[in-house]
Formats: structure tokens, sequence, C-alpha cells
């Protein structure tokens, strides 16, 4: 498979997997103290309302809205004191994240609180809002659940707009985490075929790449070699990037890689339903919605889709 290095005018092939698509410019070089009341002030300001993996989403005139005013989002029950700065859009307007949760019966009328794979499946959000979606889901998810320090217990504070919380007791700072996770797909050492595995939670029928975090001190060709190993039994050699995802389960990057196999003898584990080698004509079918075909795959915007489907095309 020939992948182009360095092409004029090539879009990445991480920008075609969902949650890629975030323009905002990210303002790292700018967070000081004072950054979150300056843009909580600004009239331009908008924020999304996002806790537990769920997004709050308006319908107006037949059209999902995503960004509020700091009012809106101050009415409708937002945490304003813990709203993050994800950045500004190019004419200089701030885009943030407000913390909020609603059970399914408060949720009020007119509006939703979506799941965000059910917004990303759905096709809810545009490219560019669903990439700040993962930046303001991942960052509420972080700071909810960093809220003590892991060195001495105590409560810590929200600092640099979100993006940093720091212990008033010890004085240590903490940094928003990306748990590393290698999603592999393992082609036959002729290129014909491909190994894919069904976890006991996937939908009837749907099979996908094999995955795995990234283990400290390890390399990812080493982890994608590992996990496969573990999984299936299958012996991997070769192993080489294709892509990435931002992946806000709850703070996750997935590293899209693909491996060769050894062998293909399958020895499963306990965390696998099933795993299989399922031929180019398999794959096609599938991809295609063919009725007959022999699986399905994952939704269109997962990563695992497009690792396939540039295995196909290669």
């Amino acid at each position: 498979m020939k992948i182009p290095i360095f092409d004029p005018g090539y879009r990445d092939i991480s920008a075609r997997t969902g949650f890629s698509g975030n323009r905002l410019e990210r303002l790292s070089e700018n967070r000081g103290p004072d950054l979150q009341a300056k843009s909580l002030r600004n009239p331009n300001a908008r924020t999304m309302l996002v806790g537990g993996g769920r997004v709050l989403l308006a319908n107006e005139g037949g059209r999902t809205k995503l960004w509020f005013t700091v009012a809106e989002a101050e009415q409708l029950g937002g945490t304003i004191r813990e709203t993050i700065v994800l950045g500004t859009e190019p004419n200089g307007e701030p885009r943030l994240a407000t913390p909020i949760f609603f059970e399914p019966e408060t949720v009020p009328d007119g509006f939703s609180f979506k799941d965000f794979r059910a917004v990303y499946i759905e096709g809810l959000l545009g490219e560019e809002d669903l990439g700040a979606l993962a930046q303001g889901g991942s960052l509420v998810a972080w700071n909810s659940t960093h809220r003590f320090c892991s060195r001495c217990g105590h409560e810590t504070e929200m600092a640099d707009a979100g993006y940093k919380r720091i212990c008033p007791s010890c004085g240590t700072s903490h940094f928003p985490r990306t748990d590393p996770v290698i999603i592999m797909l393992v082609i036959s050492s002729d290129n014909e075929r491909v190994l894919l595995g069904r976890s006991p939670h996937f939908p009837e029928r749907m099979y996908s790449c094999l995955a795995g975090f990234v283990e400290p001190g390890e390399t990812l060709e080493d982890a994608v070699r590992r996990e496969t190993r573990e999984e299936t039994g299958v012996p991997v050699g070769p192993v080489s990037y294709h892509a990435s995802q931002p992946w806000p389960f709850p703070y996750s990057m997935m590293i899209g890689m693909y491996g060769r196999a050894e062998n293909e003898t399958i020895k499963l584990d306990d965390e696998l339903e099933d795993a299989g080698w399922f031929t180019r004509a398999d794959v096609r079918a599938s991809i295609e919605g063919e009725p007959d075909a022999k699986f399905i795959m994952p939704p269109k915007g997962a990563i695992a889709w497009r690792l396939v489907e540039d295995w196909l095309d290669g």
C-alpha cells in the first residue's frame, strides 16, 4: 500500500476521521490567569454545554444548535465558573465549553442531551463543530475527574482557562491527559486478507480492527504486536503508522496502525467473542452495504473504517 508522504495539497488521512475537524485557534501561548474571565465577558463568546460524555443540543427551525451565549448557558444550568476556553474563531470570537448535566427526564423541551457517539453517527454536527466537541468534551471530563490532588488529596483549583489544575495545599500542578490507544488492521502476508475481531458489546454482526491502550515504556509498534498476540494469538512482524483520531471517551487518542501477520493461526483470549480473516471481497461487500455481507463495519467516521477502506483501495 503506497501512501504519499509529502504531497502538496494532500489532505491528512487523519482529517477524514470523525472528531478531527477542529479549526479553532487554541491560544496555547495565551492561557493566562485572566483568559477565562475575559472570554466570558466578550459579547460574541459562545459555549457548548457538555457533561458525562453528552452534549446539549437545541433544535431551532430544524437546525441543530451547539453553541450558546454565556447568558443562555447560565440560564440552562451550566457551571459558568468552570467554563473552559477552547480557543477562538478566525474572527477572534471566543469558543468555550461549560460543564452541565441532566437526568433524562429533566432535559428542557426543545433540547436533547446527546451521547457523543450518537452525535457523530447521526451526522448532527459539521466537521469543525464535531472536532471542537472532542476538545471540549475531553477537557470537561478531565477537569471533572481530577478535582483532588493525586499527591496530597486536597481539592484542586482550575487554572489556565481549564488546561491546568493547581493544588493550593502542596502546590502541585496537574495537566490534562490524553490516553494513547493503538487500533490496528493486521494484514495477511499476501495482502489479500485482514484480521478483524468482535467484542461482546458490539452490535449484531459487527466486526472491527483490534485495539488496546499503549502501556508505559512501550512503543506504538510493540503495542500493536502485544495486543494482537494477546487477543488473537497472531504474531505480527512489520508495523507502520497510518492515521490518528481524537476520541473523547473520555480523553483518548486513537492511533491507527497497519501490521503484517507472520502466520494466520488464531487463538482467542477472553476479550473477544470472535475473530477471523476476511478477504477483499468480504470487506468490499461490507463497505458497500450488501445485505449478504459476512459482517458489518463500524460507523463511517471511525478510524477503523478508514484503516479498512484505505487498505482495500491500496
